[in-house]
């Protein structure tokens, strides 16, 4: 029994533990007391209270006029957060737990700090930042700092009512950290505000151009500027402006126009803005390369080059390349004859704008162009028949056409070949020329060669007359031979040969025998010697004068007049010549006397008997008898004068 009634007891106690829990657990706990409560931000307000026994949690509220805010936070201290700034609170805070809430704290007033200002900030230039901001409700005034973000240097403070100021002085490109609160009338700093600003770039400094004349463009370069980011280099001339933007410290600038000045600054960039532009830097470019470049050939070796004037150019160089060296001319003029070129050669001409200040343009496109070909050179001439003349010379090679001109006072005779021989053709006889020649090809035309002398041989006289001047003698005459100076003349048969050399164009052949056919043959030689072999027609020399004439007479007016042939086949006529009358008579073939009669007495007659010719005149070289009556004899010369008397014969 003892036994149950310990346990009931038990039981008890361990109820009423149990109820004493649950009522313990049900029953809100104590209310809190706030001992402080501040605003540091201006968006919230912290409270600080002791804690409460079985408190689990706290309710912070904030409350003005229009609104309030609540919190719930686990212990001291809490923070109400997302309330107006500048504004006047009632805080309370309540305990929690599973029981409930407590009744509300006693409450405080806690206003909350001012708002900080929103800072707009930039950097002016690169040794200033300007900052400002709106105005901050409640505010008195302002406190504005400024340092270094890398803790360098020392703390700019200032203190304004205004709503801007600019801190000068400062270091280009570099970051500044800038914090500003307002204050109310008692003083309380408000929220700050942090900005990092960075001062823009210095202007870069040892800025330089170097231009390329090749390529018409410009390499700017320059030192590196502290805080900078990127640089843009600006080439401007007149509204044409040209921009280079780069990361580098130089920047290749192209497209730039030839004959050209540029004014060239760099610009520094970074985050905080750009730094003021360098000075200019002038920029002159190279001239232009000459434009309208024309190249002219004057002889085969000479070539005259003009072209249009360039501006900014001082000079000019023109510049031929070939061959085994070049060619320079330089003048101010815009025309360079350039000589002395090698023929047959093919050249390279430049013309270059040339600037003292800016230098000379390299860029020029050349002219291709060819020397005509060279002079050849005349090796051999020769006759190749009459009135042909072959002329052989030294090419160099190329490929031209070849002309050969003999040029006198005859005129002009041509001949062409692409080889290295020609022919001059029908050239007139006893003429002089003077022989070149020239080569061609599409370059142009070289230079004559060194001429060299030709003379063709004399011509042969037209006309050639024989007379015969006695038995013996023969008178030869011709025409002027051109080109002749003396001639040799011969008349040659079976039986001999005549020969004259003579100065003259007429000459007395003796040693003829009668009654003979010869060759007649001329040769015209010209004054240095050459030589035409010149053919005529036959000549035959007149029959040979009979001999032994006598007369007889017949009656008191006639006569008889008897000879002695030279051959019988020839026929003779007998002339009697007196101041009363002309007789004649011809016997018949074969016989070798004749009569004459009824001549007129008193007077006295000349008697020749002559070979009977088909020529005219008669001879008149055979012997002649004198008739008077009395017979007289010349036997040398076979003369024979006689007296006719009337009424009177001589036995």
């Amino acid at each position: 029994m003892c036994s149950a009634k310990s346990k009931s007891l038990a039981f008890i106690g361990v109820l009423l533990s149990c109820l004493e829990m649950i009522f313990s657990a049900n029953t809100a706990p104590d209310i809190p007391v706030i001992e402080q409560a501040y605003s540091k931000l201006s968006s919230s307000i912290t409270v600080e209270w002791r804690a409460v026994p079985e408190a689990t949690n706290y309710m912070l509220t904030a409350q003005d006029e229009d609104s309030f805010v609540e919190t719930i936070v686990k212990n001291s201290p809490g923070t109400v957060t997302g309330l107006k700034p500048a504004t006047l609170y009632r805080v309370t805070i309540r305990s929690i737990n599973s029981g409930g809430k407590s009744q509300p704290s006693p409450f405080k007033k806690v206003k909350t700090v001012l708002a900080a200002p929103i800072l707009s900030v930039h950097s002016l230039s690169c040794d200033s930042i300007a900052v400002s901001w709106k105005a901050v409700h409640m505010a008195a005034g302002f406190s504005v700092s400024l340092m270094r973000s890398d803790g360098l240097g020392r703390m700019l403070k200032e203190n304004t009512t205004n709503t801007s100021l600019i801190f000068t002085n400062l270091d280009p490109g570099t970051l500044y950290t800038i914090k500003a609160y307002a204050w109310n009338a008692n003083g309380m700093p408000g929220d700050d505000f942090t900005y990092n600003q960075r001062t823009s770039p210095k202007a870069p400094v040892d800025v330089k151009v170097a231009f390329c004349s090749a390529a018409l463009r410009a390499v700017v370069s320059w030192m590196p500027t502290e805080g900078a980011l990127s640089y843009s280099v600006t080439v401007s001339s007149g509204l044409l402006k040209l921009r280079c933007n780069t990361s580098s410290a130089s920047c290749i600038v192209p497209s730039l126009q030839c004959s050209s000045e540029y004014s060239v600054s760099v610009t520094a960039y970074s985050d905080a803005g750009s730094s003021k532009p360098t000075d200019a830097v002038s920029l002159k470019t190279t001239p232009c390369c000459p434009s309208d470049f024309r190249a002219v050939f004057m002889s085969s070796d000479t070539v005259r080059v003009t072209w249009a004037p360039v501006r900014g150019a001082d000079l000019y160089e023109t510049r031929a390349a070939g061959g085994s060296g070049v060619v320079l001319c330089r003048d101010t003029a815009t025309a360079c004859t350039l000589s002395a070129l090698q023929c047959s050669t093919p050249y390279n001409i430049t013309v270059f704008s040339v600037s003292e200040a800016r230098g000379s343009s390299a860029s020029c496109a050349p002219q291709y162009v060819a020397t005509a070909p060279c002079s050849p050179e005349i090796k051999n001439i020769s006759k190749e028949g009459l009135s042909v003349i072959s002329v052989l010379w030294q090419s160099n090679g190329e490929e031209a056409t070849y002309v050969v001109t003999a040029r006198g006072e005859a005129g002009l005779w041509h001949c062409t070949s692409t080889g290295n021989s020609c022919t001059l053709m029908d050239l007139p006889c006893g003429s002089a020329f003077s022989v070149s020649a020239v080569a061609r090809s599409p370059a142009g035309q070289s230079l004559p060669s060194y001429s060299v002398p030709l003379e063709t041989a004399p011509c042969c006289p037209n006309d050639l007359i024989l007379t015969q001047v006695t038995q013996s003698v023969t008178n030869i005459s011709w025409s002027v031979g051109m080109g002749a100076q003396t001639y040799v003349i011969t008349l040659e048969s079976p039986k001999g040969q005549a020969k004259c050399h003579t100065l003259q164009n007429y000459c007395l052949l003796g040693c003829i025998t009668c009654g003979t056919n010869y060759t007649v043959s001329l040769r015209a030689i010209s004054e240095t010697g050459l030589t035409s072999s010149c053919t005529y027609q036959g000549y035959s020399s007149s029959a040979c004068c009979p001999s032994g004439v006598k007369l007889y007479r017949l009656s008191n007016n006639g006569i008889r007049v008897f000879w002695q042939a030279s051959d019988e086949t020839i026929n003779y006529n007998a002339d009697l010549r007196g101041s009363k009358g002309n007789f004649s008579c011809t016997p018949s073939s074969g016989l070798s006397h004749c009569d004459i009669t009824e001549i007129p007495c008193g007077d006295v007659y000349t008697v020749v008997v002559a070979p009977v010719t088909d020529k005219k005149p008669k001879l008149t070289f055979c012997p002649k008898k004198i008739y008077s009556g009395k017979i007289f004899f010349e036997w040398g010369f076979f003369w024979f004068f006689f007296f006719f008397c009337p009424c009177m014969l001589d036995d």
